[in-house]
């Protein structure tokens, strides 16, 4: 048996549970309804969700991801325990709207530092790409523990 990384659910809130991860999968659609789902790092703050564009080699820096916010705002994000003990199976997800940030806005350099403080990475080496901010967060989660 292994031992779950958060204690049962009734032990752990729902958000604090999901701020604690340190990767989420990030779901967008654009215009034409299609999906698209990445990887992400985050933070949260309040009650706004925060990932940027970082240093992490991509394809292009015109990410589908924020095409897709910009034109359809509406967006989920998923992080989750897996283990072969399914009795340490949770997920939680987020949905809110997105909004793509310009990186050199105020804005955006208080969400990066807030990013900083999750993510060493990020003190080393700060993003100087643009940012997405979630908001009007609803939860939603799932555990087998519960």
């Amino acid at each position: 048996m292994t031992d779950a990384p958060f204690p049962p659910t009734s032990m752990t809130s729902d958000r604090d549970r999901f701020a604690r991860a340190r990767v989420a999968r990030l779901a967008t659609a654009g215009a034409d309804g299609r999906p698209h789902l990445v990887p992400v790092v985050f933070t949260l703050a309040d009650d706004t969700l925060i990932t940027c564009v970082d240093h992490k080699p991509k394809r292009t820096q015109r990410l589908r991801r924020l095409a897709n916010i910009e034109a359809n705002p509406l967006v989920s994000l998923l992080v989750d325990h897996y283990d072969d003990d399914w009795t340490t199976l949770w997920w939680v997800r987020v949905d809110g709207a997105g909004e793509v940030v310009d990186p050199d806005t105020d804005q955006a350099g208080r969400a990066i530092d807030r990013l900083a403080e999750k993510y060493p990475q990020y003190r080393a080496d700060r993003p100087d790409g643009p940012v997405v901010v979630v908001r009007d967060l609803t939860w939603h989660s799932w555990s087998a523990a519960s």
